[in-house]
């Protein structure tokens, strides 16, 4: 696609304030593809102002309306589905057939449910002498990161339509294309002039402006704990409500019982998944020693066959990032089966698909999101240990179990701290709340409670 020079501000594309740029950078040759705005705080607050100025008649709107634009947006989405795919891959670097069925097909996914929930919804209801009602928060200022570009951004902006809030985004620098693409999609989809803005720029320039601004209601961001811990604390100084999804070092916990093969395989499978970059990736494969080292054989076996089947990482610090991860793993004592830091390609960032061995607890690989195709192995002695492991992180986004008994399974999900679990391998379900414990974040995303993030309740008594 070719790339926009200005803002979607008030149902139009409108030139920036400033005429600093910001280079999109394919990630599998480091060539330059485009360039686009780098906007600022007075790009911000003109985009805040339309949202403002949109509110009162977006949130008297009939759910069934609210829904009816969901839907046309979600069919915009399909009919464009090849060249979402297409731009995320230019600009994030996932391989076609990912991008194709992850990236264009999970958005679709969620913005059909938020169709049907935005009809289904109960927005009022009696509690005995009360009628209550649940009404937008207000303006939502939408940060978004670039992993899962046009996912994020779904998951934001259709509960947010779907509430009755006006939105002001501000996507990940570095996938700036697949937001411009979905403000067309919006615009296509016959979204009111105001309801949906976009600002492309700097996180610590517009998207700073963005969470400071005092006519935005609620700043939803997906991005690092430590960025999560600055807009907290920006928002709570103006009493403002946030909703936080932030990092991640997720624990497969692989029980005695359970088909060994499978869960080491589809393990290895899901952190490989978009070249490692997924905050809820199983990182953290757990073991028990009897099966240990079987289980080490089998894992690097998996890996070693991802070698030409996943992408680069997302930009050159990141690839410095993860290689500085893999180095550190080797000097702390863990011992590589699969994968290392050296580049397997000349042009690129490209990483190994990389597997640890003889990982311990208190490991800096065991410890910290590494945000690469990096899997450690740890070893457990007994349940109480696996749970003690599993949990003894300052995380806990998501994870999963494997049991020959699902009863054995889910009785061990639920003593772990973490808001995800998958249960033998689990289907992705897109009104499953998903969100984080500790410091992974705060609020939840996809279903009824991620509609529920932004709305407030208004009750009146008679």
């Amino acid at each position: 696609m070719k790339a926009h020079d200005g803002m979607y501000i008030d149902g139009a594309w409108r030139p920036a304030a400033g005429r600093d740029t910001i280079a999109v950078v394919n990630p599998a040759d480091e060539q330059v593809i485009a360039e686009v705005p780098a906007g600022g705080a007075e790009d911000v607050d003109a985009a805040v102002r339309a949202a403002r100025a949109a509110l009162p008649a977006w949130a008297a709107t009939a759910p069934a309306e609210r829904a009816a634009r969901i839907a046309a947006l979600r069919d915009v989405l399909v009919a464009r589905k090849d060249e979402i795919a297409e731009t995320v891959t230019a600009e994030l670097g996932a391989p076609l057939p990912f991008s194709q069925a992850v990236h264009a097909g999970v958005p679709i996914l969620v913005a059909g449910s938020y169709a049907g929930l935005a009809a289904s919804y109960a927005f009022e209801e009696k509690v005995g002498n009360s009628t209550v009602y649940a009404e937008p928060v207000g303006v939502v200022g939408a940060i978004t990161p670039w992993n899962y570009p046009l996912h994020q951004i779904v998951a934001k902006v259709a509960p947010a339509l779907a509430a009755g809030c006006t939105i002001v985004l501000k996507p990940a620098e570095d996938t700036p294309l697949t937001a411009q693409l979905f403000a067309e999609a919006v615009h296509e989809a016959g979204v009111p002039a105001g309801v949906f803005n976009l600002v492309t720029g700097l996180g610590p320039v517009a998207g700073q402006a963005l969470a400071e601004h005092e006519g935005v209601d609620l700043v939803s961001f997906t991005g690092s704990t430590a960025v999560g811990r600055k807009i907290g604390a920006t928002a709570g100084a103006a009493v403002k409500r946030v909703a936080l999804e932030l990092g991640g070092k997720s624990a497969n916990v692989i029980l005695p019982s359970a088909d060994l093969a499978k869960a080491v395989g589809v393990g290895v499978a899901n952190v490989m998944g978009n070249s490692g970059q997924t905050c809820s990736a199983w990182t953290r494969m757990l073991v028990h020693t009897s099966q240990y080292d079987e289980a080490v054989a089998l894992a690097a076996e998996a890996a070693a066959k991802y070698g030409d089947r996943i992408g680069p990482l997302v930009n050159a610090k990141q690839h410095a990032r993860v290689r500085g991860y893999i180095e550190k793993g080797v000097a702390q004592g863990a011992r590589l089966v699969a994968g290392g830091p050296e580049a397997p390609r000349e042009q690129g960032y490209f990483v190994s698909p990389t597997v640890f061995a003889d990982v311990t607890p208190e490991m800096t690989v065991a410890q910290e999101e590494i945000f690469g195709p990096v899997v450690s192995l740890i070893r457990y002695e007994d349940e109480d240990d696996a749970l003690r492991i599993a949990n003894g992180t300052v995380y806990g986004l998501a994870g999963a179990v494997w049991a020959g008994d699902e009863a054995e399974a889910v009785a061990f999900a639920r003593r772990m701290d973490t808001g995800q679990v998958d249960i033998n391998g689990g289907r992705f379900n897109p009104l499953a709340p998903f969100g984080g414990y500790k410091q992974s974040g705060v609020g939840r995303e996809l279903g009824s409670h991620g509609l529920a993030e932004y709305l407030q309740t208004k009750s009146l008594q008679f």
